[in-house]
């Protein structure tokens, strides 16, 4: 019979019902932890006209220096979330594998909340001491590690190989979604009440991990599911498939749990440390961008700060059609590598080109924004996502799924390093000239494509072994064919 077996179907409209639940509830959960980090970049502008409207005496006397040197005070805010999110993201995958991942994810998302919250009612509770905000960024830093790790490591679970890159592209674009919504939200009381940027987005996420809690299935075999197919052969699958259909009229053995991974056994994963390398510069160049294009667009184009602000989000556009291009493209390839490097290759030209052309109409910048921001973000959504889900989940491991929120920690951590030093060097660079700026970002590009070139060589050779076998099977069956 043609008809799939009746055993099955439940089993396989079930799967997908959870697999549709884990892709929607993920999404809005790590669009949470960026609708809460937007907040500061928003409010900045009225952070230090509400210190200073206070008077020659606050209550706090280090708040008589922030008329001379708040910009600097404001970069320390940046800087202490985001190295604190770069010294966390190591140890947090560590504890993502031994920890059940719905509490983690919750407990990191409730807390979370808690520290965005308690940053807003700074403003209600008339505190003036910068340390209190810098403890509050550092303390956010570190529990929203909890983040990244568990999200993918979730969606590894419930996804195989086959279509992982097409589906982590479309999934990814959480991270400009919560950038959106989290400037929308800020921007309601950021003249009225600034302190309600902060507290409205930490209810928000605080409630998203309760609904976490309750609703997020970690693996499939929790719900009686088959676990989606990584890296095993055809008589393997059939073996699991039969074993499905078994499970329903036999009781549950109880079955080993594999130990989970150590952080030296996931830097031996063949790829973790390239990727993770890779990523770095790859972070570096997107962050960059973040952070400083707003002020490049009004300095060199001539914008106001309101149009400025608008342009930017042009780069955020083509990052979310770049990760869906480099998901479909190396699913039909099978080159991760090879599709970031190929992406990086052409970034490097475009961004030499923006810097010299992209200013000349608003045509021009619109274009060139969107395809600087699809080449730059495409290989660093392609790395954090599918990258990482199939390390994680690599042959080596021989069916060990206890290594995916430590491969994805390791890479977005060292990436995170990137996130931290490329808006720090942009400042330091940027009075000499913007061209040099962006000579160091060609350069990042350039570093990010050779420290792949291992890998990429790796998949041009099994490329060239495939075609091979092929001709060599045509051949065989031709042969075959005329000596019948």
């Amino acid at each position: 019979s043609l008809s799939p077996s009746p055993s099955l179907t439940p089993s396989l409209t079930l799967s997908c019902r959870y697999r549709g639940l884990t892709l929607v509830l993920t999404f809005l959960c790590y669009t949470s932890y960026h609708l809460s980090r937007k907040p500061i970049s928003i409010v900045k502008s009225q952070l230090h006209p509400n210190c200073t409207a206070l008077g020659p005496n606050p209550r706090n006397n280090s708040n008589s220096r922030n008329g001379d040197n708040y910009k600097e005070l404001f970069g320390a805010l940046d800087n202490a979330f985001l190295v604190a999110y770069a010294i966390g993201m190591f140890i947090s995958g560590i504890f993502g594998e031994r920890l059940p991942l719905r509490y983690y994810l919750s407990g990191g998302m409730v807390v979370s909340g808690l520290f965005t919250a308690l940053f807003g009612l700074g403003y209600f509770w008339n505190i003036h001491v910068l340390w209190y905000f810098i403890i509050m960024q550092v303390c956010n830093g570190l529990v929203q590690t909890t983040g990244w790790p568990s999200v993918v490591a979730c969606i590894g679970n419930w996804f195989g190989k086959g279509k992982r890159g097409l589906i982590m592209g479309i999934w990814n674009s959480h991270t400009s979604v919560g950038n959106i919504l989290g400037s929308l939200i800020a921007g309601v009381w950021v003249s009225s009440a600034w302190g309600l940027s902060f507290i409205v987005p930490g209810i928000v996420i605080a409630a998203m991990g309760i609904i976490c809690f309750f609703f997020l299935v970690e693996y499939p075999e929790d719900v009686g599911c088959s676990p989606p197919l990584h890296h095993v052969s055809r008589i393997d699958s059939q073996r699991a498939c039969q074993s499905s259909v078994d499970r329903s009229d036999s009781p549950k053995e109880p079955v080993e749990e594999p130990k989970a991974i150590s952080f030296l056994g996931a830097l031996r994963i063949p790829g973790v440390v390239e990727f993770s390398l890779c990523l770095l510069f790859a972070k570096l160049v997107s962050y960059t961008f973040l952070y400083w294009l707003p002020l490049y667009i009004v300095n060199v184009a001539h914008f106001g700060a309101k149009e400025a602000g608008d342009l930017s989000t042009l780069f955020d556009v083509g990052g979310i059609l770049g990760g869906i291009f480099a998901g479909l493209i190396s699913d039909y390839t099978g080159g991760r590598a090879t599709t970031c490097c190929v992406m990086l290759v052409v970034a490097a030209p475009v961004l030499f080109l923006y810097n010299h052309v992209g200013q000349n109409g608003i045509g021009t910048s619109i274009a060139m924004l969107i395809v600087c921001g699809a080449l730059v973000n495409g290989p660093y959504a392609l790395i954090t996502t599918a990258v990482s889900a199939d390390l994680g989940t690599h042959e080596s491991l021989k069916g060990n799924a206890k290594a995916l929120s430590t491969v994805t920690a390791i890479i977005d951590g060292t990436g995170s390093i990137g996130a931290a030093l490329g808006p720090l060097l942009a400042g330091l660079i940027s009075p000499t000239g913007w061209n040099n700026v962006f000579y160091m970002l060609i350069a990042a590009d350039v570093l990010a494509c050779l420290l792949l070139a291992r890998v990429v060589v790796k998949e041009v050779r099994g490329w060239c072994g495939c075609i091979a076998r092929k001709r060599g099977s045509s051949v065989q069956l031709t042969e075959s064919v005329l000596d019948g």
